[in-house]
């Protein structure tokens, strides 16, 4: 079975998701910007959820988690629960 780790950050709208890309692609630290934001409560730590298996997570997350390039942050990814960055750590088949 699939396996993966990653990271996530969850705000409420696209446009402060872009602009948190945005902040990250400029050289601020994904976990500092998951600690301030984030509405999950990964924000704690960062936006860091662990080790989890294909269809743990909600559709949206298993298609960039699995299928898009680790260690790059993807999104805005919407979900029924708001707009997430997601950047996968590591993944195992």
């Amino acid at each position: 079975m699939k396996s993966a780790t990653a990271r996530h950050l969850l705000v409420d709208s696209e446009e402060l998701c872009l602009e948190l890309k945005t902040r990250i692609a400029n050289g601020e630290k994904f976990e500092d910007l998951a600690k301030e934001y984030s509405s999950c409560p990964s924000g704690y730590n960062g936006g860091d959820l662990g080790n989890f298996f294909q269809g743990q997570m909600v559709p949206e997350f298993d298609a960039v988690v699995f299928n898009e390039a680790i260690n790059v942050v993807h999104g805005p990814v919407k979900t029924d629960f708001g707009y997430h960055l997601l950047e996968t750590t590591s993944r195992r088949d």
